[in-house]
């Protein structure tokens, strides 16, 4: 046997005339060589993979400042206009409106940017159990997006603070409860966001979808004015996610039924986004 051929187990792959790798042969009887590290090894390779592009880290700079701008402004508006004393945490809270974008952004270019390149194939290549492709992108994006949400509430929140100049309330328990919440949020976000890439496959179609999900319907439905519509917008993940995150709101449901709500939809999403990657060759 000749040091570039391949063998019939699956083993080393060939070497083409120009010194190229050629994928392994199969054929009645061969066995490919079986995949390794199951989902912790899928979820390193995706932690790794979204940290070597400058993408994640701009994202979530970006996410800082746009909440640091958003809260300042939020209770300056707060203080100018006299509003009654309300937790300091509620300013960050409200910036999430703004700020999930920024995850949005992220996790889609997690998935789409291996699509534009071609790289979705080798990233099935070994890690064949595509569900488990899936799964750890999900888990990756939304433990970054629970960090970076926390940490954007914590900011937020002492930004706030002396924009309010004394139109806020502060106890520590409430504040890390919200903050807490925040990230939850955030993550849920996320992986919805992966599911809609998977689906869509493009960046420009995840974006449009969730831009009009999370945002430009919500603002129609609550700009008509009708009992209806806001019923339904109360359905929707961002005003879901609105009613766990801010303390004092007007909720129609309890806070345990706005998370499984956002959690319903993040759920749905990626059910969508694993249905098309089983079904559509990469």
């Amino acid at each position: 046997m000749t040091p570039n051929a391949t063998t019939r187990d699956g083993g080393a792959p060939a070497q083409t005339p120009g010194g190229a790798l050629a994928p392994p042969r199969t054929g009645p009887g061969t066995r490919l060589p079986r995949a390794s590290g199951g989902l912790v090894g899928a979820v390193a390779a995706e932690w790794t993979k979204l940290w070597s592009v400058r993408s994640a880290s701009l994202c979530l700079l970006a996410g800082l400042v746009i909440t640091g701008v958003f809260t300042f402004y939020y209770a300056s508006i707060a203080r100018i206009n006299d509003h009654p004393v309300q937790p300091v945490g509620n300013a960050a809270a409200t910036s999430a409106v703004v700020s999930q974008f920024v995850v949005v952004i992220m996790a889609t270019v997690a998935v789409t940017s291996e699509y534009t390149t071609g790289t979705v194939r080798p990233s099935l290549l070994w890690v064949p159990r595509r569900h488990r492709v899936q799964a750890a992108k999900a888990l990756v994006t939304a433990a970054v997006a629970f960090l970076g949400g926390t940490g954007y509430a914590v900011v937020g929140s002492a930004v706030a603070w002396g924009a309010f100049d004394g139109r806020a309330a502060f106890d520590a328990g409430t504040a890390l409860g919200q903050a807490l919440a925040f990230g939850l949020y955030q993550a849920l976000v996320a992986v919805l966001t992966v599911g809609v890439a998977f689906a869509t496959r493009h960046p420009a179609g995840a974006l449009s979808i969730l831009t009009t999900l999370l945002w430009a319907l919500p603002s129609v439905l609550l700009g008509l004015g009708s009992e209806t519509l806001a019923t339904v917008n109360d359905a929707l993940p961002y005003a879901a996610g609105d009613h766990f995150m801010r303390v004092g709101a007007d909720a129609p449901y309890s806070s345990a039924s706005s998370v499984l709500i956002v959690a319903a939809w993040a759920a749905a999403a990626h059910a969508a986004g694993l249905y098309v990657l089983r079904r559509r060759d990469a």
